[in-house]
């Protein structure tokens, strides 16, 4: 049984609360806006990814106790909704969203929904924070290792809005679609295993 530290937790957000995938609608989002609005968008959205990850670690547990959810259960659904998240991953295509003649305020809407939920913190990354929170249950080193993971990726999603133009000057679009695949490979493994460890959890007689 392999030790659970802090590098796994952040390998594992890094790989489902990546935002490589929201990027070209960000950059489309930004496109004529002053630095302060450019700062504003980029905050909403990194604000909203963090308060989603904060909420599913604190009460995404007590969700699934108060519906009777089993633990193993919950672990093969989210390891089929993350299945599901990198199959779509692996079979992404570039989108746009045209909002040039709309308000600041429907900008800013957009920044949270769609770019911040679902396509930087979406179903798949709740739950795979359920499931690491629960991992961490009594044990809060843990817990502090967790959060530090949840943390740190928020920085990452933060930078990686922040110099986004750079971004898709130095990769290009090729370049981002080929990442966006890598986290997709990536996102389909850790589906895997949790499905067989939830598998393993409900039957441990048979596995």
């Amino acid at each position: 049984m392999y030790e659970i530290s802090f590098q796994h937790y952040i390998l594992g957000l890094f790989a489902v609360a990546n935002n490589i995938a929201a990027i070209p609608l960000y950059i489309n989002l930004i496109r004529g806006r002053t630095l302060k609005e450019q700062h504003k968008i980029c905050s909403t959205a990194t604000l909203t990814s963090l308060l989603t990850m904060v909420v599913s670690m604190f009460a995404g547990v007590a969700v699934l106790d108060f519906f009777q959810i089993s633990i193993p259960a919950f672990r093969i659904a989210g390891g089929l909704l993350l299945l599901s998240t990198g199959f779509g991953m692996m079979n992404s295509v570039q989108k746009s969203i045209e909002l040039t003649e709309q308000s600041f305020s429907k900008i800013i809407s957009a920044a949270i929904i769609p770019i911040a939920i679902p396509m930087t913190t979406g179903a798949g990354t709740m739950s795979t924070i359920i499931i690491f929170a629960e991992s961490a249950h009594g044990k809060p080193y843990l817990h502090f290792a967790l959060m530090g993971a949840i943390i740190a990726m928020t920085v990452i999603i933060y930078f990686s809005f922040f110099f986004s133009p750079k971004i898709i000057s130095f990769l290009g679009s090729t370049g981002l679609d080929v990442l966006t695949k890598i986290f997709g490979l990536i996102t389909l493994a850790l589906g895997i295993q949790f499905i067989l460890t939830g598998i393993s959890g409900a039957f441990p007689k048979i596995i």
